[in-house]
Order: structure tokens, then sequence, then C-alpha cells
């Protein structure tokens, strides 16, 4: 199984922080968002991992040059930015037909993602209880699948997904950018095509400042 990361984002909302520095490289603690979930990838013997990057890419190709001089990683420059459905369409010819791991960089979590299907439909999600900045969630699951409801639902989608790449060879598809919830995802999960999990372990989607201050006092807890 191969890996990819999205790292292309702006991060308008963690302002002024990512004015200078790309958000997949904010430190909490001594490792920046991106290492530690490139880390946590190749603990679970993923060796190949794509990276696509747009805003600040430069910086984030030199971190990686210096850093991961004798992994597998290929980056993935996109002149404008192709939101996550566009991104992952541009790189899909790296997976062939094999499902791959898909997480978001600017997660911070002890999620265990050894424990994800390697083989899958269509996807396969992992969801979070609600936090306080989604409190009406974004999926449940029943009987392993995953449902939406028009009002309320149990789960936020945690940015980790195993993905089978034909759903993007077999879908209609926009030009870019869109991104993979809207315009691949939902469809998909209304034709009951996409299993998914609940994980309880320790998620923060590091997308505010507020929410990057809980990520550093997680981390202080840690350690």
């Amino acid at each position: 199984m191969k890996a990819m990361v999205l790292a292309a984002g702006i991060g308008k909302r963690l302002l002024p922080f990512t004015k200078d520095m790309p958000k997949p490289l904010i430190e909490v603690g001594t490792e920046t968002l991106l290492d530690r979930n490139i880390n946590k990838i190749l603990d679970v013997g993923i060796t190949e991992i794509i990276i696509n990057v747009s805003y600040l890419g430069d910086m984030i190709e030199k971190h990686l040059a210096k850093n991961y001089v004798d992994h597998d990683i290929t980056v993935i420059k996109e002149q404008c930015i192709l939101g996550t459905g566009g991104g992952i369409l541009n790189a899909i010819e790296y997976f062939g037909d094999a499902p791959f791991l898909l997480i978001n960089a600017d997660t911070y979590h002890e999620i265990p993602i050894d424990e994800l299907p390697t083989e899958v439909e269509a996807a396969h999600l992992v969801g979070v209880p609600n936090p306080e900045h989604n409190n009406l969630g974004d999926f449940s699951i029943k009987d392993n699948k995953v449902i939406i409801s028009e009002s309320q639902n149990e789960l936020t989608f945690a940015g980790i997904s195993v993905i089978n790449p034909v759903i993007f060879k077999t879908t209609q598809l926009p030009k870019a950018p869109f991104d993979i919830w809207n315009y691949v995802l939902k469809d998909l999960i209304n034709k009951n095509k996409i299993s998914g999990h609940e994980a309880g372990e320790l998620w923060i989607d590091v997308g505010s400042p507020e929410r990057l201050s809980l990520a550093i006092s997680a981390h202080k807890e840690e350690n």
C-alpha cells in the first residue's frame, strides 16, 4: 500500500502563523505536523508516500529533501490549489489499481492507521466524536457503512481514509479545483458503498490558532 498526504492548503484560518509558513510545517513540540504524519505512515510499514504541495510548496520540498533523503517520497507541485479531490486526481496515476492511505497533513492524532483495511470497494473513512467546531458532524455509521443525516450526524471525518483509485476513474468529475467530500464521497455514501469506523483516540484538526493550542497542550501532556 502507498500513502498520500494532502499538504497543499493555504491555512487561512491559521493566520498569522501561516503568513510565511505552510501549515504542514508548523511545529507542535519538536516535530512539524507533516513530519508527525509521515512518521506514523512509515511506522506501519508504508514506504512509498506522495505529497501534494502548492502554497509555499518550495519550503515543504526543501524540508523533505533535507530530512527524508533515504525515503521514497514523491512531491507533486500544484501551480494553483486543486482542492482535495483535484489534488488526488492529479496524482491518481501513482497508485495504479491498489487502494491507498489518505491523510490530511494538518491532523494531530493517535489513531492507529495500521488497523485500517487494505482492501475497500470504494473507500473507508475514519470518524471521530464531533468536536465543538463541528457539532452537527459529517456522518454516522450503521452496520459498518457510512450514512449521512440531513440534520444531526454522530461523527466528524478525521481526514484519514483508505481510497480505492477506481472511484476517481469511474466517477464523472468537475474541472479542478474540487473537494473529495462533495464531489466524490457523498454520492458513493448515498449508494451505500463507503465503509467506516469510529476512532476514540486523540484527534485534533489543527485548523485554527485555538486548535493549534490544543495540539500543543496535548503534546505536553504526552511528554
